[in-house]
């Protein structure tokens, strides 16, 4: 598979502070990459530099074959750029701001026309498009930010926090409209806090902790590298005495919580065999029975604390 973003010992150094510290990582060309750390580790550095917005203290980051430090301009030609905060002019209208940034990319005039046209119909903004820009909410301006980035038809889109406090409806316009892109063969770099968003959008994410690179790998496979113990949860229609469930064939350990039993198990298909089989001997139905995985916000939280999985 082609790479989009190939990232060598990349480092930033601001004083006595190393911002980042020597990341290498790829981005593959057609997937969702998310990028995710806590406040201060990096994450915002790391994306400056890979878009050319400010210079690498040492290592190289090349974009599709083109390196941002030497070329920068062909480098920039292949994606666009989404931050968190608004960055169109206020006192223009949306019209206007993506026939400027058509200007700015040298697009043929009537080419960024229909492509501004196709933007904010897409986009939910086509009837208030001769409105100027102040007057619009926050999700219409992040709306607005993202048709701008777009208007190149870029092969790579970098966001920044794309739906940070957005309403439902925007945040939803925003991820459908980024599927699409990525359907259609667009790779994304997604900068987030939000897990549920990395876990359902993401085909990779890279955690960074304290200016280094963590882990990187599918959500899924961070999780199952999480917890080697799988727990399960199970309800029963009468009485169970936990010395009965403790002793199963593959069942590590059985507590009782509220009306449920939390099961530890190594072997989670065995420890269900035999749950099932228990529940037949003996009488006692089955109520509810659950595999309790751990979940992106717990492989985010163990390596952001410093212990890897």
């Amino acid at each position: 598979m082609s790479v989009a973003i190939d990232v060598r010992n990349a480092t930033k150094v601001f004083g006595t502070f190393t911002a980042v510290d020597h990341i290498s990582f790829e981005v593959r060309e057609g997937e969702i990459f998310g990028f995710l750390g806590p406040n201060g580790a990096g994450k915002t550095t790391t994306t400056r530099m890979l878009t050319g917005i400010i210079p690498m203290d040492a290592g190289s980051v090349t974009i599709f074959g083109h390196d941002i430090g030497k070329e920068a301009v062909r480098a920039k030609q292949r994606f666009g750029v989404v931050p968190e905060t608004s960055t169109a002019y206020v006192d223009l209208t949306a019209w206007q701001n993506l026939m400027l940034m058509g200007e700015l990319y040298g697009a043929d005039r009537a080419r960024a026309a229909r492509r501004s046209h196709d933007l904010l119909e897409t986009l939910g903004l086509a009837e208030r498009s001769h409105q100027k820009v102040r007057e619009y909410s926050k999700g219409m301006k992040q709306r607005l930010i993202l048709a701008m980035a777009l208007l190149h038809e870029p092969e790579l889109l970098f966001l920044d926090e794309p739906t940070s406090g957005l309403d439902v409806q925007s945040a939803r316009m925003i991820l459908s409209m980024l599927r699409a892109l990525n359907a259609d063969g667009t790779t994304i770099f997604l900068t987030t806090h939000n897990m549920e968003e990395a876990n359902r959008l993401c085909d990779r994410v890279g955690i960074i902790r304290e200016g280094r690179i963590v882990a990187i790998d599918a959500p899924e496979k961070l999780k199952s590298a999480l917890d080697r113990l799988h727990r399960i949860e199970v309800s029963f229609d009468g009485e169970i005495p936990a010395g009965d469930l403790a002793s199963l064939e593959g069942i590590a350990r059985a507590e009782r919580t509220g009306d449920k039993w939390q099961i530890t198990a190594e072997n989670p298909d065995q420890a269900i065999r035999s749950l099932v089989a228990f529940s037949g001997r003996h009488g006692a139905a089955i109520l509810t029975l659950q595999t309790l995985a751990p979940s992106l916000d717990d492989v985010y939280l163990t390596l952001t604390r410093g212990r890897e999985p």
